[in-house]
């Protein structure tokens, strides 16, 4: 029996991992909440697939991967198979989609929708771990203690059903990071269960592997995670938010004003005037929907 190291780099690959985890699922989870205030279909699809990248591209796959760069077996050289390692990528994101889904659209039977979707995006973690685990290739053969596997596959399904959970109800920032902390233990815990599932028995250590190292593909899917990541971030950044739809909203009923002349009402909890303003000043107040404070000088003609 070949001996295994889960840790060869020490501390800094499962720290990197866990960290991956939790940005992704702190990502992830913010984005579910853009879906819960979309306005429309065509909205909510959009946020749902930034979702699914955040939650199964980064906050699952990258950190899978990332945990493999600690992984090594003594006496045999490791290889990836890239067509597999794809695909593993694509049944984590299409998984989480799918479980997204299910539990986010629609208002009746919410808890048996988060307990589907937490199954099938469970049962889709786990298939692209043990996917991952496929495309490897090393000088020996691969086995699994069934009873860990079945462990591996229980802890997934429970954290895909309680990250489902959160992103339906959570809301204010602080949960949203608490929730990603623990998220991030339950996938780290998930792989590394599932990684303590398997021993290898020696082949022959000269014979010639296919495939490409770890390191070889560190620097592409590096990039892809850093750009991913970036792109999530600015498209939460430059969505409009309530309080910008409502502002704009407002600034193009008073361009319609000064075209017809008629005023408009202002919508009741829109925004709150000070007192002592009179019509030919400056009003300033304060946005009911997100605190924020504003200035307007009425210049329509009179």
């Amino acid at each position: 029996m070949a001996q295994i190291h889960h840790f060869d780099h020490g501390w800094i690959t499962p720290t990197v991992s866990y960290v991956l985890s939790v940005l992704g699922s702190t990502l992830g989870l913010t984005l579910a909440g853009r879906f819960r205030r979309a306005r429309s279909n065509g909205e909510r699809v959009w946020w749902l697939i930034l979702a699914a990248l955040a939650i199964g591209g980064t906050a699952i796959w990258s950190m899978h991967f990332v945990a493999m760069m600690g992984f090594s077996v003594v006496g045999t050289p490791i290889r990836y198979d890239i067509g597999l390692t794809t695909a593993s990528a694509i049944i984590a994101i299409v998984s989480v989609g799918l479980g997204l889904a299910i539990a986010l659209f629609g208002k009746h039977a919410q808890n048996s929708r988060i307990l589907t979707g937490g199954v099938i995006a469970g049962l889709g973690v786990a298939a692209m771990h043990y996917t991952g685990m496929a495309a490897m290739r090393l000088n020996g053969e691969i086995s699994y203690s069934f009873t860990r596997v079945g462990l591996s596959i229980g802890i997934a399904v429970v954290a895909a059903s309680v990250a489902l959970w959160l992103a339906v109800t959570v809301r204010k920032p602080l949960i949203v990071f608490v929730s990603a902390l623990v998220m991030g233990i339950a996938v780290n815990g998930m792989h590394f269960t599932g990684m303590s599932a398997m021993s290898v028995v020696e082949h022959d250590p000269a014979a010639q592997l296919e495939g490409s190292t770890a390191t070889g593909l560190i620097v592409p899917i590096g990039l892809a995670v850093v750009f991913g990541i970036i792109g999530l971030a600015y498209a939460l950044a430059a969505a409009p938010t309530e309080e910008d739809r409502a502002a704009a909203a407002y600034l193009a009923a008073r361009r319609e004003a000064s075209n017809t002349g008629v005023i408009p009402r202002q919508p009741a909890g829109y925004f709150e005037a000070s007192e002592g303003q009179g019509d030919g000043g400056p009003q300033r107040g304060r946005s009911a929907l997100g605190g924020g404070s504003w200035t307007y000088r009425d210049r329509s003609p009179r």
